[in-house]
């Protein structure tokens, strides 16, 4: 009964007339969890570049190889900060498969990420989700069910993937992050992807970014030096801030394609707090 009570809340909070990231995301990962307004805005993307949809999946593609190379390392504990609808492939899913007694705690601002985490978990008390704002990281940090779930005594895994192109300048995305590293222990890691416009010289900013202008959150992508200053202070493992399709790809796996040639305008790297 509690988890229909606040399934009803929650669906009371969805404003299913405006464009959210999250449910964009789904919509071009091919999940059904979306409005007319966000396969609207996601369909203005794809028009401006033909390729984002297989862009999306090699970002995702990208999340999942980097929380199994954390996973294999020894890393056991993963705050998922932005983590969006659950599909294949979830954090949990991962760093499980390779150690089952990994910690996983979700983060995200959308009610609906919430409904469908809870429903997803099992219940083991190694995995949780929360509605809280990456904005606001103190919040999270100090959220009850974070502290239940995560040791910040011991390293942790700060996963920020395809969230930090929603923070405008204006909220000082560079402080939220440093906020976040100052909690966490020597030896843990931050996992971070960023949408850049680094491999669409032609393409305008303002017309790449459009179809968030009446969302939830405004895009802002950022340049590979905007994107390793979030990285300042720590050690970024091999091979680097790269575009994601080029961060350990999977020798004998699927590579993703890109129509035309064309680049996934993401980088993505992993980075480890001396």
């Amino acid at each position: 009964m509690a988890d229909l009570t606040e399934a009803r809340v929650a669906d009371a909070r969805i404003n299913t007339a405006m464009a959210h990231p999250a449910r964009v995301y789904d919509y071009l990962l091919g999940g059904k969890d979306n409005f007319a307004a966000d396969r609207e805005a996601a369909e203005e993307l794809i028009r401006l570049s033909p390729g984002t949809r297989e862009g999306v999946r090699a970002h995702r593609a990208f999340l999942g190889r980097a929380v199994r190379h954390l996973a294999e390392a020894g890393v056991s504990q993963f705050l998922d900060i932005g983590t969006g609808i659950p599909t294949q492939g979830n954090t949990h899913e991962i760093a499980q498969e390779v150690d089952p007694e990994a910690r996983v705690v979700y983060v995200d601002n959308d009610p609906i990420v919430l409904v469908h985490g809870r429903a997803l978990l099992t219940g083991t008390g190694m995995t949780t989700v929360i509605e809280a704002d990456l904005r606001q990281p103190e919040a999270i940090l100090s959220h009850p069910e974070v502290r239940t779930v995560i040791d910040f005594t011991r390293p942790v895994a700060v996963i920020l993937a395809g969230v930090l192109h929603f923070v405008t300048d204006e909220e000082d995305p560079y402080a939220t992050v440093e906020h976040i590293k100052a909690a966490v222990p020597a030896g843990s890691h931050l996992l971070l992807s960023h949408i850049t416009l680094d491999f669409a010289p032609q393409l305008r900013e303002e017309d790449f970014t459009k179809p968030y202008d009446n969302s939830a959150a405004p895009m802002v992508p950022r340049t590979h030096a905007d994107v390793l200053r979030f990285f300042e202070g720590w050690h970024v493992v091999d091979p680097g801030v790269v575009e994601v399709v080029k961060w350990r790809p999977d020798e004998n796996g699927r590579r993703e394609h890109i129509p035309g040639g064309g680049h996934a305008w993401a980088y993505g790297g992993v980075a480890i707090k001396p």
